[in-house]
């Protein structure tokens, strides 16, 4: 919980304050009661809500799930340099974007497999070949399961845990060289 005055203004907890001329020492709001709160001129207000900012803005205002095509002031389509329409891409692009370039950063650890192949014929390990071709299957899933999402709602849950606590979303697999360790 959060405490301001009686004319809106937060007290800070856990630091020292004062109203008028009297200094509160910081644990004060701690130690003090309900009575003594009111007495001093302080009210208990419910914290002010956080939203998780990759679906919501910080009002709490959902971010559009689909992609738009951008317009100006005046409802006018927006170009791009090249002529073509320019678009404002919704949180289902964004959040695919990112699920892609995970996959990408996970199987740029492995590239060198397949330059060596190339270049000098030597085969890429069982090992890395599966763990390759399993990103991409979980990438594919994975935007398969952001695109079946019909409201913000979806997407939170989608992004969340069961009540195991294991995730909702596909999970890439674990790295071969990280199971070697185990």
């Amino acid at each position: 919980m959060a405490f301001q005055l009686l004319d809106g203004t937060p007290i800070p907890i856990g630091a020292p304050f004062s109203i008028g001329e009297i200094n509160y020492p910081a644990n004060w709001l701690n130690l003090s009661t309900a009575e003594e709160k009111t007495a001093a001129g302080i009210k208990e207000v419910a914290d002010p809500s956080v939203y998780d900012s990759r679906f919501y803005y910080s009002d709490g205002t959902a971010k559009a799930l689909d992609d738009k095509n951008s317009v100006d002031e005046e409802g006018n389509l927006i170009k791009n340099s090249d002529g073509s329409q320019h678009v404002t891409y919704g949180l289902k692009t964004v959040l695919k974007n990112s699920v892609k370039e995970e996959a990408a950063s996970r199987l740029a650890q492995y590239d060198w497999y397949v330059v060596r192949k190339s270049e000098k014929g030597t085969a890429i390990p069982s090992k890395i070949s599966t763990y390759r071709d399993a990103i991409r299957t979980a990438c594919n899933t994975r935007e398969t399961e952001i695109d079946n999402c019909s409201d913000i709602e979806a997407l939170v849950t989608l992004y969340g845990t069961k009540e195991d606590g294991t995730p909702n979303m596909t999970q890439y697999p674990i790295d071969p060289n990280i199971q070697d360790m185990a």
